[in-house]
């Protein structure tokens, strides 16, 4: 019994084995058949990846394969154009290079031409010369002085003509540089010279004003003229003060002041030297405003602050009645204008007319003419060289070294010249007129007188039987020398002497 039961236990045994080996067998099965089934889509994926990365490889490659044809194509297109260029200029080169040789080739016939005409002058001039000796027995000095002789008798007239066209036109342009230079040093000086030009006028509130100008035993007027450089006219005009100076600066600085002290009413010495104090802070804000204001109106930049205020000054003085701030800013846009249509630089031309007269607003501390000054000024402060020159021989005081010294000289004058450009009264001009007639009409001969182009030209008809026209060419002279002499006018007047005979016959 007991041996049945450990065989039962054996068998129960085995059989348990038998199941959990069938069991594990089969787990191990499903195991494996999980793991190729995993095996087989892992590798199938792969396979997909590698499909994806040798589609996306040759796809890669096709795009640079095109990138690659197309930039040998554009770059094949551009070889071949720079092939047709250079080939172009070969042609060029040989067509100049044959110019050249034809060049040479005429100028090689030429210098044989004229040497062998040297060489015949000179066989003549030996025969001459022997057949001179021949005729007269004369030695070669007495033959060349015989012969300087008859040339000079034979040109003596057109020797006569030629000295007086050169003498007539030097001595107008020597009168007219003299004007230019007497102006120019007058303005940057401080002497007195006509008081239309440089005295301003003050209104005064009351007439106990001008006592208080005055003060006690005049010391605050001699505070005032001492502070301000200037001079106070007082008695000149019962209800006003006249502020005279040369200096437009100053005379502005005084002109803010005085009528500062006026609205205020308390005038003394410690007074009027704060007055000019701020006078000459609100001078110094109101010149760099109106050099700002230049500039901004040109659209220019880069300009140093001491080139703006410069600036600013020329807006206080005056060329024949010509404000040279707003001459200058003109003078710039001419500059500009004709660069543009000559092909130079708008913005070198602007710079150089705005700065050409900007000595003009410098001290007396500098003793050049005012070109001279105002380039030493904007070289000073990094101004292109070009600018430079052209300010500097913009009145050929200097040679011009670029085109923009001979765009400044036109654009000046054409500034100057303009009608309108330079304001005169009606009186004055009528007056002037009037003055050029009468100073033609007055000479022996003269028939009539015109004054035309707004008094710049004046045409004088004179009796052809009473002046020949040597006598015509003297009048015309004269007729300057008294204008000259007589009139103050600007720019230039041109005199026309016409002297003319007619004679007609009537055939029947």
């Amino acid at each position: 019994m007991k041996f049945d039961f450990i065989i039962g236990g054996i068998a129960g045994a085995f059989v348990g084995a038998l199941l959990l080996y069938i069991v594990t067998k089969r787990r191990l099965a499903r195991r494996e058949e999980a793991l190729r089934t995993q095996l087989d889509v892992e590798q199938r994926e792969a396979k997909l990846a590698q499909k994806e990365a040798h589609s996306e490889l040759e796809l890669s490659f096709k795009n640079k394969e095109i990138d690659q044809s197309r930039a040998l194509s554009i770059r094949e297109d551009e070889l071949k154009v720079r092939a047709r260029e250079l080939d172009r200029e070969k042609e060029r080169q040989a067509e100049q290079t044959l110019h050249v040789d034809i060049k040479l080739k005429a100028l090689t016939r030429d210098q044989r031409h004229l040497s062998d005409a040297e060489h015949e002058a000179e066989k003549i001039r030996r025969l001459y010369r022997l057949k001179l000796h021949q005729i007269t027995q004369m030695e070669r000095d007495e033959a060349r002085q015989l012969l300087i002789k008859a040339t000079e008798q034979e040109c003596e007239q057109e020797i006569r003509d030629l000295r007086r066209s050169k003498l007539n036109r030097a001595e107008a342009d020597v009168a007219d540089e003299a004007r230019r230079i007497l102006l120019a040093a007058m303005q940057r000086i401080t002497s007195q010279p006509m008081n239309d030009a440089t005295a301003t006028v003050v209104n005064l509130p009351s007439a106990e004003m001008k006592g208080r100008i005055i003060g006690r035993e005049g010391r605050n007027i001699r505070t005032f003229e001492h502070a301000t450089g200037t001079t106070l006219m007082i008695d000149e005009t019962p209800d006003s003060v006249l502020i005279s100076c040369f200096d437009p600066v100053r005379r502005e600085i005084a002109r803010i002041a005085l009528e500062a002290l006026l609205r205020d009413g308390r005038i003394h010495p410690s007074s009027i030297e704060d007055e000019i104090v701020k006078a000459e802070e609100e001078m110094h804000a109101n010149v760099i405003d109106l050099g700002e204001g230049a500039l901004h109106k040109l659209r220019l930049h880069d300009v140093h602050p001491e080139v703006v205020a410069l600036l600013g000054k020329l807006h206080y003085r005056l060329s024949n009645n010509q404000n040279t701030l707003a001459h200058s800013v003109e003078v710039a846009n001419l500059c500009a204008l004709i660069a543009s249509e000559i092909g130079l630089d708008p913005t070198i031309a602007k710079r150089a007319g705005l700065f050409h007269d900007l000595g003009k607003a410098a001290d007396e501390e500098y003793e050049d003419s005012h070109a001279i000054v105002g380039a030493e000024i904007i070289k000073q402060h990094g101004e292109d060289a070009r600018v430079v020159n052209a300010a500097a021989a913009h009145h050929q005081e200097v040679p011009a070294e670029s085109a923009y010294a001979g765009l400044v000289m036109v654009a000046d004058a054409l500034s100057a010249v303009r009608p309108g450009a330079r304001a005169s009264s009606i009186d004055g001009f009528i007056q002037r007129v009037r003055s050029i007639e009468e100073i033609a009409a007055a000479l022996p001969g003269v028939n009539e007188a015109y004054a035309v182009q707004a008094g710049r030209e004046v045409r004088v008809i004179v009796e052809p039987e009473v002046v020949d026209d040597e006598e015509a060419r003297q009048l015309a002279r004269t007729i300057r020398q008294r204008i000259e002499a007589q009139l103050n006018y600007p720019g230039t007047i041109e005199i026309t002497v016409i002297r003319e005979k007619r004679y007609s016959e009537t055939a029947v």
